[in-house]
């Protein structure tokens, strides 16, 4: 069943969020409403990074529960890289043989809050760019603070084997093409609808064949639920966005980049 609503006399249907954090503490007790919302605004897949050990059992959970319409990756985040990492990494290997996952992640870098752990970091990404090529499944990436190194690991280490996505881009538009040339797709969400974060003015000039639409709800909602919990619902105003920003209709920049998330995760609607 495709679920629709109207924005600005166009419907909304077939939108993937391709990074969600729908099993979020946030939303404890709500799951059930807030997925029907999103299903209401006309999104038909929610793709759910994984964030540490913790997280596996809960998304799993949901991921059966509603099978087709959530879907699960596995990864370590960055900011969950300390002193026990290693513990974290056996965990997650020992989930991916037991789980069918779309994509590994989400994992990265991030040198934002605390620059304490940037050796185990990259050995953790290390690690997760092997279990993506060994798995021939992209990569979802975390790069704050850290695109450069990112996208240096990106082209030494993965050598042409390894597709994802830099999920909340927010860099230059160098570093976007830069990303685009390797094969990556970038995750645009709520911030280019932010007044002064200057991603829309990059945003304008990137093609609409090398973006992914996401929420990461719960953070980031956009304008006009800035601050308050981003949910999978508030997709579409990232869309309304794109399609201004690129004078394109809403149609055109649902449809392609929905195809793009088809073609990067091979998860067909």
């Amino acid at each position: 069943m495709s679920f629709e609503r109207q924005i600005g006399g166009v419907k909304t249907q077939n939108m993937i969020d391709t990074h969600a954090h729908v099993f979020s503490d946030k939303f404890d007790g709500q799951e059930s409403a807030m997925l029907d919302r999103a299903r209401a605004a006309g999104i038909e897949r929610i793709y759910m990074p994984n964030i540490d050990i913790g997280s596996v059992d809960k998304m799993m959970a949901m991921a059966g529960e509603y099978p087709g319409f959530l879907w699960p990756m596995l990864g370590l985040h960055p900011c969950y890289v300390g002193e026990d990492y290693e513990e974290h990494l056996r965990g997650i290997e020992q989930a991916l043989s037991q789980h069918e996952v779309i994509a590994i992640g989400e994992t990265g870098l991030d040198f934002y809050w605390d620059t304490s752990f940037v050796k185990q970091q990259k050995e953790s990404l290390s690690r997760h760019m092997d279990w993506a090529i060994h798995g021939s499944l992209p990569i979802v990436l975390h790069s704050r603070s850290a695109i450069d190194t990112t996208i240096e690991m990106m082209r030494t280490e993965g050598k042409g084997e390894i597709s994802g996505v830099f999920h909340c881009f927010t860099g230059t538009i160098e570093q976007a093409f830069r990303i685009i040339d390797l094969g990556f797709k970038l995750g645009i969400g709520g911030i280019v609808t932010f007044k002064n974060a200057g991603l829309d003015q990059v945003v304008q000039k990137i093609p609409l064949d090398a973006m992914v639409l996401e929420t990461d709800s719960p953070y980031l909602a956009p304008h006009p639920h800035r601050s308050k919990t981003n949910e999978p619902a508030f997709l579409p105003l990232v869309a309304e966005k794109i399609a201004e920003l690129h004078e394109v209709s809403l149609t055109e920049v649902i449809e392609r980049t929905t195809m793009n998330a088809q073609n990067l995760f091979r998860v067909k609607i």
